[in-house]
């Protein structure tokens, strides 16, 4: 009877800090020291916490406890040394009715809710530093450790922030101030400040958790002005009767509440399910069932803007369309959110709404923009989110809009969804629905770009508008609009009346009534330019041997090249020759002109980075070539042809020599030892040196990486480099994601990187700490890559320096830039020059011209569509070997993206591989493999998931295509003028789990 006594009281002890106990208990690996469950008991719960979450799979341990009978002896000090040994010791003190006195456990929810508040910033930490010190501290355990260091390895550095800060919070109160210290030794002081509202040394922690009110540390808190923003230095938490601010209201924190719709993380790409809205392992740090107790809100932060960043603002804040046009790091963004925030302010004055939407043309830009301007300085006031194509989306996007007042997105999702609203999708987003948009690197608004598209639905609307005050009728609004650009460039002009032309028509798509350019004075900051050229090499022995195999093929398959090997005009004749002939089915000719396209690459390597790394490329490439032609197990072998087995013996043949060759100093190209100089005299002529290197392609952005690294003389000036690249999925070389590139410009920002080696994807928009040197490496593009590459040296006494072969044409390629360069600032004054009479007079006749050329595109659009022919004329074969594949009959179409085959044949002419360089997961489909040709091993597309059903998907350019009895080369789906049927998941779901069904009673 005692032990029934004591099992009732232990279990309504239980029950009664169940709130507590289902935040404060990590499920696996307490399941691990519980031995008076059985097996499927406990697999049961790790289906729970896997499936839906780990708070409901702690609700079925409760419930499970709470079920057997009888109790085996023993059991609650069992499941007391299991909630210890599994790292819950807070959960444990709890459960053995010790848990800490009311005002330690306020104190401690105090401190959950504050790491839940500052969350954006304590995501940017060093993760992997801070959790090392953590776990030596004893605030995270062994498996602690292991879990958020492989979240970091898979998910990035703010993955494994969110880990972290996640599992500390779970610890008995005294881990904040052990936290702080972690934070103190891993040097992140901004973030101990941040935390405290005062420098790591003042000493605001009192006790072991308990953080001290602020009319009780040593002495007052100033607010700190810094040079661009005001940001008052936060408080500490007041005492418990006083109340939050409109941010953070007193509630239950196990209910959702607005402040925290605004910190969770909603499109971070989680596909775990939510737990009372949230994503389980979003940042919901507090206690279930605990009242907060009131906190003053996050420190305000002030906007101070500049005199000339305020000049630029005075129209915009008078409610005029402009383009702001200032130099790279001179604050464009912080005038914007400025202007955001008085737009914001007047209209709340006036009764009116206000709804801002920010336009960016990168992925990566919209987090930028969200965590280090727009949210940071609007959140106290007003509702901020940020979406992308790239999000796993919760709610629509339309939602999202009606719900916040500020949204950060890519300009196609914006575009997407004001397409829905003109086709009558109640689903969709209106011009009207918005009072401001800004539009980031708004020079991209020209002909077929996204940021035009969205433009022209607004003149148009504009020009209607006109029409209808005419006839005193009620105008429908539009929005405000505000561009930023450091150079909107000239267009290609050669002349400075087309660069002017350029300069109106980007002011007339804008329908700006101003272009504002500002007077920097002191605050310019323009890095001294240097040009180094390097001598042509003497003697390139590797490249002869490249040569020499180059000419074996021509004389193989009687070609007779027309320009010299190793160029971009060689590139395009091959090409060509490869296209003409697979329509002529000429595998000879067409299958040696693959080969020397890589060839030609290869001699392109060698003249820009190692000779090593040639020979790597092609290496890779023949081992790949050469695994395509070995079938899977219990598959017929795959047939070579006589000309292949030609071209695999001429590179063995060529193999051993080109390796030695290629491992000999003497021979590498000049430019790489003028780069080499260059960088060495950078980090041993500067104090903290940190720069960039900007080069043409993914492959040689990873090269140069690797050569850093590995070249001991680096190591000794301390250099520490790694490369970024861009994350569209059109080159070979596998891309860097949104998070990647996230965590590389993170630790270049806190320096654990000096020396970033980018392509083209860094130049523009991306937040990249100051520089004190750039340089371009065998790299010319246009004069507007040209200002924003230099502009990335933002640091005082930084270098701009151009590295290019003698002979290259690169030096003289840039000559031209910097003429363009200053024909553009010319053709910027004429525009501002212009009487506002004619200003506007010409602007309208260009906007009238768009128009029509919109309407002429959307009516040839409309007829093109009209006359999509029969999926049946459309044949298709494989390119390498020209065997039949299917019909476009076959074909069918997902989500209006994905062309699948599903039917048996099909089936029956594919062989399936793993791709390993490449893991997509989207919302409703994964794909991680491809398939190929079952005879000659020719990749036909990928193997993807959707929604449970296997779908071969085809990509275009893999096949030879037939159209009424014509042959044609395709790359684009949209090519072809067919309509393909949309893909009937219902009916296929059905016809699988009739096969299954089928498979199983044989």
């Amino acid at each position: 009877m005692a032990a029934d006594k004591d099992n009732t009281a232990n279990i309504s002890l239980i029950e009664d800090f169940r709130p507590r106990l289902r935040k404060l208990i990590e499920i696996e690996f307490v399941l691990d020291h519980l031995n008076f469950l059985d097996n499927d008991n406990k697999d049961l719960i790790r289906t729970k916490a896997r499936k839906e979450s780990n708070l409901k799979a702690v609700d079925l341990l409760i419930d499970t406890i709470i079920r057997i009978r009888p109790l085996p002896k023993g059991w609650f000090r069992e499941f007391v040394d299991a909630l210890s040994a599994g790292g819950c010791k807070h959960a444990a003190t709890y459960v053995e009715d010790s848990p800490p006195c009311p005002a330690l456990e306020a104190e401690n929810d105090n401190c959950v809710r504050l790491i839940e508040l500052l969350s954006p910033s304590l995501l940017g930490m060093k993760t992997t530093d801070v959790c090392w010190d953590c776990f030596s501290k004893g605030i995270l355990t062994a498996e602690d450790r292991e879990i958020i260091l492989a979240e970091c390895q898979n998910r990035g550095n703010m993955g494994g922030a969110r880990e972290l800060l996640r599992r500390i919070v779970r610890f008995p109160p005294g881990w904040f101030s052990t936290f702080l210290k972690a934070l103190q030794v891993t040097e992140h002081n901004d973030l101990c400040k941040e935390l405290t509202g005062e420098s790591p040394g003042d000493n605001l922690i009192d006790e072991p958790g308990v953080l001290m009110a602020v009319n009780e540390a040593p002495g007052n808190v100033d607010p700190m002005v810094e040079e661009g923003p005001v940001e008052a230095a936060g408080k500490s938490f007041l005492p418990e009767q006083e109340t939050l601010d409109s941010s953070v209201t007193s509630m239950h924190l196990d209910e959702p509440s607005e402040a925290d719709s605004e910190i969770a993380d909603l499109y971070s790409g989680t596909e775990e399910p939510m737990e009372n809205g949230k994503p389980e392992n979003s940042l919901d740090l507090s206690m279930s069932g605990c009242i907060a107790p009131a906190a003053e809100s996050p420190p305000k932060a002030v906007i101070v803007l500049r005199d000339y960043q305020m000049d630029v603002a005075r129209p915009a804040l008078e409610g005029k369309n402009i383009i702001i046009c200032l130099p790279t790091g001179s604050g464009k963004t912080r005038v914007a959110v400025y202007i955001t925030k008085e737009h914001l302010d007047s209209r709340r004055k006036e009764g009116r709404p206000g709804k801002v939407v920010v336009l960016v043309n990168k992925v990566p830009l919209v987090e930028q923009h969200y965590s280090t301007e727009f949210w940071k300085f609007l959140k106290n006031k007003y509702k901020v989110e940020r979406v992308s194509g790239d999000s796993q989306l919760k709610i629509s996007f339309t939602d999202i809009v009606q719900k916040n007042d500020i949204v950060i997105c890519t300009a196609q999702l914006l575009e997407n969804y004001l397409e829905r609203a003109h086709s009558g999708d109640d689903d969709g987003i209106k011009l009207s629905d918005l009072s401001l948009i800004v539009i980031d690197e708004c020079h991209h608004t020209q002909k077929g770009g996204v940021y035009n598209h969205i433009m022209i639905r607004y003149l148009k609307q504009k020009h209607k508008n006109a029409k209808l005050k005419k006839e005193q009728k009620d105008t429908v609004a539009i929005p405000q609009i505000l561009g930023l650009t450091a150079s909107p460039g000239v267009g290609g002009a050669k002349k400075i009346e087309k660069a002017e032309e350029h300069i109106l028509r980007i002011c007339a798509n804008l329908d700006a009534y101003k272009i504002m350019t500002g007077n920097l004075g002191e605050n310019k900051k323009e890095p001294h330019k240097k040009i180094a050229t390097a001598e042509e090499r003497k003697e390139d022995p590797f490249g002869d041997v490249l040569k020499g195999v180059m000419n074996a093929i021509h004389i193989h398959a009687e070609l007779n090249p027309t320009c010299d090997l190793g160029t971009q005009n060689y590139e395009q004749w091959v090409v060509q020759k490869e296209q003409n002939a697979a329509k002529e089915e000429n595998q000879k000719v067409r299958v040696c002109a693959e080969h020397l396209r890589q060839y030609n690459e290869a001699l392109y390597l060698g003249k820009t980075i190692r000779m090593w790394d040639a020979f790597s490329f092609l290496d890779k490439y023949f081992d790949e070539e050469l695994k395509k032609k070995v079938a899977p197990e219990d598959e017929e072998a795959i047939i070579k042809t006589d000309t292949e087995r030609f071209l695999f013996t001429l590179f063995k043949d060529s193999k051993v020599k080109l390796q030695e060759l290629a491992k000999l100093p003497q021979y590498e190209n000049n430019s790489l030892a003028k780069l080499r100089t260059k960088i060495l005299h950078e980090f041993t002529s500067r104090e903290k040196a940190r720069g960039i290197i900007f080069t043409k392609t993914r492959r040689s952005a990873i090269a140069l990486a690797q050569w850093v690294q590995e070249n001991s003389k680096f190591e000794e000036v301390g250099v520490k480099a790694c490369h970024v690249i861009g994350g569209g999925g059109q080159s070979v070389v596998k891309p860097m994601t949104a998070a990647e590139q996230r965590d590389v410009l993170n630790k270049f920002q806190n320096a654990e990187i000096n020396l970033l080696i980018a392509t083209t994807v860094a130049e523009e928009g991306l937040d990249i700490a100051a520089c004190n040197f750039v340089i371009r490496y065998e790299l010319v593009t246009n004069e507007i890559a040209m200002i924003q590459a230099r502009g990335r040296g933002r640091a005082e006494d930084s270098s701009y320096t151009l590295v290019a072969g003698e002979g290259s044409g690169v030096a003289e390629r840039e000559s031209v830039n910097e003429y363009r360069e200053k024909m553009m600032s010319k053709a910027i004054d004429k525009v501002k020059k212009l009487d506002q009479e004619e200003y506007e007079k010409r602007i309208k006749e260009f906007q009238i011209q768009a128009i029509m050329e919109e309407r002429v595109r959307t009516t040839k659009k409309k007829q093109k569509g009209m006359k999509k022919e029969s999926p049946s004329k459309v044949k298709f074969s494989c390119r390498s070997c020209n065997k039949p594949v299917c019909s476009g009959e076959d074909v069918e179409i997902i989500e209006n993206m994905h062309r699948v085959n599903v039917t048996p044949q099909f089936k029956e002419l594919f062989i399936q591989r793993e791709n390993t360089s490449l893991v997509k997961r989207l919302l409703d489909y994964e794909s991680n493999g491809f398939i190929a040709c079952k005879d000659c091993g020719q990749r036909w597309g990928s193997m993807m998931l959707y929604r449970g059903i296997e779908c071969p998907c085809l990509h275009v350019k893999n096949f030879l295509v037939t159209y009424d009895e014509k042959r044609k080369n395709v790359n684009k789906w949209s090519e072809l003028g067919i309509q393909l049927p949309a893909f009937d998941y219902a009916e296929h779901a059905r016809s699988v789990a009739e096969s299954s069904e089928d498979e199983e009673s044989m």
